[in-house]
């Protein structure tokens, strides 16, 4: 295993949380190893572990990111990481309405009702 690729594990494990990852890695397979190996050494490994910006940064960029590309699918799992990058309820909801002005309202629309039955979620569940 590379340093990128444990740094890269540290970095995730930190964001996401030991269950999610063990979750991923329980669930890799041989096909999607490669895939599994390039997200961790370049999203994690490189990007997110760079100390140019903070993690709560880091988080509110991504779910902006992901809200005005329409990539809905990863942004429960974002919102469940604030938890652990600092980024408040405030601070998404300014990420989101940066989406609506620059990428859309109704993009925003839905990353605001899937953010909020997330928050719901993990209320639910501490």
């Amino acid at each position: 295993m590379s340093e990128r690729h444990q740094k890269g594990m540290q970095v995730r494990r930190s964001v996401l949380g030991d269950a999610h990852v063990d979750r991923a890695e329980a669930a890799k397979t041989a096909f999607d190893e490669p895939f599994q190996t390039l997200i961790t050494e370049s999203a994690w490994g490189t990007v997110w572990a760079d100390k140019a910006i903070s993690y709560r940064e880091r988080s509110m960029l991504t779910l902006a990111l992901l809200a005005a590309t329409g990539n809905f699918e990863e942004i429960p799992m974002h919102i469940r990481a604030t938890a652990r990058t600092g980024a408040s309820k405030e601070d998404i909801m300014q990420a989101f309405l940066h989406v609506a002005i620059y990428a859309g309202v109704p993009k925003a629309n839905h990353a605001i009702k899937l953010a909020k039955q997330t928050f719901s979620e993990m209320e639910e569940r501490p």
